[in-house]
């Protein structure tokens, strides 16, 4: 049995502590948040559980085995940091950190201490980008071509970070999951229009292979919008995360090439076959990554959402800003 803290319950944490909770082989212990109407919510909900309002009673817990970090992006590095230091396992909601160094002293920190770090990068985890990882490694879409993304809606408007951080995780987390190539350099654009973070943003990921990702991320649009499209040299791919059945739908289109004698000679054959739409499982992703979590700790496995897969994470995003403020300038990794 793993016995769990978890520090807040804020937005994501009511769905962290509530699978936890009902898992088995993992036992919510205790649950700390700062807020009078957070803590009323959790002793509402789950009665059976301690709450309290200092991390540091569920950190030097000797009956608390692994910490949930639910809590904004700047808290992460300092709550992880004295979860590892007091011999906890940690699951720390994404982004890892606010930087790569400190990504990097966790990670080497939680290697001297032989303790696990899993990144909650939630969409590795659903039934849809685990059927497009099996499409991929089968070869069903060829070679990729590229990977664009929109991930755009209205709000919600985050004070401490900009759009690029807030949302553009989920699908950097995906590209570094599905694309078995190390990113090259990053280009970024977005602008500032509300609180003075970019609300609006556009990025590039340039791959070798001639691989490319695109991300829009918008919290300005009025309309809620997850589509995904993967181009591969045999097929195309859409993935639309707000479909209630058909998640993806695979295309037997492609262009194919028959003449490469100058440029006038170039013969291009458009390929338009048919659309099959494959069984995606109904998974609640959360849950399915949380109980492979409690396994991994059970059989001291490390997830291949780790600190590493983290850091990887967290470096593109510092390039992203780091091009933002360039207006778009390549930023090299």
């Amino acid at each position: 049995m793993v016995k769990f803290g978890v520090i807040g319950y804020g937005y994501w944490g009511p769905n962290v502590v509530r699978n936890l909770d009902h898992l088995e082989g993992s036992q919510v212990v205790a649950v700390c948040d700062k807020s009078p109407t957070s803590r009323k919510r959790i002793q509402k909900a789950h009665p059976h559980i301690k709450v309290v309002t200092d991390s540091t009673d569920l950190l030097s817990s000797t009956e608390i085995d692994a910490i949930a970090v639910v809590t904004p992006v700047w808290t992460h590095y300092e709550l992880t940091k004295a979860a590892l230091e007091q011999g906890k396992h940690v699951f720390v909601e994404k982004p890892f950190t606010s930087d790569s160094n400190q990504a990097e002293e966790l990670i080497n920190l939680a290697a001297k201490k032989n303790l696990k770090i899993m990144v909650d990068h939630t969409f590795l985890f659903t039934g849809a980008v685990k059927k497009i990882g099996q499409l991929l490694e089968e070869g069903t879409l060829g070679k990729v071509y590229y990977y664009d993304s929109t991930r755009v809606n209205l709000g919600l408007f985050q004070h401490d970070v900009n759009v690029i951080w807030d949302l553009a995780p989920h699908d950097l987390s995906i590209i570094d999951h599905l694309i078995k190539e190390t990113p090259e350099a990053v280009s970024a654009t977005g602008q500032t229009h509300l609180n003075g973070h970019e609300d609006v943003a556009f990025i590039t990921v340039y791959f070798p292979n001639k691989i490319i990702a695109h991300i829009n991320v918008n919290w300005l649009s009025p309309v809620k919008v997850r589509t995904t499209l993967i181009g591969g040299e045999k097929k195309m791919l859409v993935w639309n995360d707000l479909e209630a059945d058909e998640k993806i739908k695979i295309y037997d289109k492609g262009v194919h090439i028959t003449s490469r004698e100058g440029l006038y000679n170039l013969l291009v054959n458009y390929r338009s076959g048919d659309m099959w739409a494959p069984q995606v499982e109904q998974v609640e992703a959360l849950r399915q990554e949380l109980a492979y979590f409690v396994d991994c700790l059970s059989h001291d496995q490390t997830p291949f959402n780790d600190g590493a897969a983290g850091l990887r994470v967290v470096k593109l995003l510092e390039a992203a800003n780091a091009s933002v403020k360039k207006r778009g300038a390549l930023v090299y990794l």
